[in-house]
């Protein structure tokens, strides 16, 4: 075998790419390089710091309090919730590849996971982009918010950071609400997005196991206890916990403990700003 190309400067140029399709090919590819061994951590270890990822110009980005609210009984309102899922994933492409291109000190085996998390989020991406150009609409047609990012950038100092409040918080939340958007989705008809998050939902799952994976173990290099350090990094950067509805089912399989849930719960209650 010839020897390998440094996959580094590959993850960046993904990570920086504007064009939608460019970013997808760019994202399975690599995932198929590392997969295959022509791609391989052989360059040095200098991250450039990427503040602003590659994205189209549209959507514009908004504060969240300035999205519209449109009811899913109208035609669209039912493209705004699919285009509001869509940008996630979106969002959730350029997070996975910024994971696997700035934390460089972690083992092989952190860098192959959030490849593979970045392919199944391009995946998830080009499913939702689908269903919304089959309503007659396509990505870029709503504003989104950039929340997602804003706390990517908010831990880009530390691993252990990021996993605790991105895939363990922001992430996990996917979990919670999935199976209701699945509802309202089933009674109005939709049922080709439902089995669209239902690939979704089964991927996510993995993806936040992912996340407690890497926060306990880095929390044990530390000699960190894993759930006081959560509660306190959840409060130090005054992240916001949402009140109740907790999967269970899905967080347990995710990796959550009974505990951490009931914490998680009772600390939601505490910060609910209601």
């Amino acid at each position: 075998m010839p020897n390998p190309t440094d996959i580094y400067p590959l993850i960046h140029r993904a990570l920086m790419a504007e064009d939608i399709d460019t970013k997808l090919a760019e994202v399975a590819a690599q995932r198929a390089g590392w997969l295959d061994g022509s791609l391989r951590r052989v360059g040095d270890d200098t991250v450039v710091a990427v503040p602003v990822p590659g994205r189209p110009v549209r959507p514009t980005l908004v504060p969240s309090s300035q999205l519209l609210q449109r009811k899913l009984s109208t035609q669209e309102g039912h493209a705004a919730l699919v285009h509001a899922i869509a940008h996630i994933e979106f969002n959730a492409i350029n997070l996975a590849l910024d994971a696997a291109w700035r934390f460089r000190d972690l083992p092989d085996a952190f860098l192959a996971d959030w490849l593979q998390v970045a392919a199944e989020e391009a995946q998830h991406f080009a499913m939702l982009r689908e269903r919304l150009q089959s309503l007659g609409f396509d990505y870029g047609d709503f504003p989104a918010h950039n929340g997602l990012w804003q706390m990517t950038c908010k831990t880009d100092h530390d691993p252990l950071v990021r996993m605790a409040l991105v895939p363990r918080i922001l992430e996990a939340r996917g979990l919670d609400v999935t199976p209701g958007i699945q509802r309202k989705l089933t009674g109005i008809g939709d049922t080709a997005t439902v089995a669209v998050l239902d690939v979704i939902y089964h991927d996510e799952v993995g993806h936040v196991q992912v996340g407690n994976y890497w926060f306990t173990r880095l929390c044990d290099e530390r000699g960190m206890e894993p759930l006081a350090t959560f509660r306190q990094l959840v409060a130090d950067y005054d992240v916001y916990v949402f009140k109740g509805g907790f999967n269970r089912e899905a967080r347990l399989r995710a990796g959550f403990s009974e505990f951490e849930l009931k914490m998680l719960e009772d600390f939601s209650v505490v910060r609910d700003p209601s």
